[in-house]
């Protein structure tokens, strides 16, 4: 192979290991995690029962 075949050859893989690194971290951006109550857990009045008529 010639050295410039390699360079590009190296050079592409360096690329497309950057756009898979980008898009591995990019994935979980906004995700939803577990849904909590705001407030401390001892003030949480969640889920709360209203009186049926």
């Amino acid at each position: 192979m010639m050295p410039t075949t390699r360079r590009r050859r190296a050079a592409a893989l360096a690329a497309a290991m950057l756009l898979a690194t980008a898009a591995t971290l990019l994935a979980a951006c906004g995700r939803v995690g577990p849904v909590r109550p705001p407030g401390p857990p001892e003030q949480v009045t969640y889920p709360r029962t209203y009186p049926s008529r």
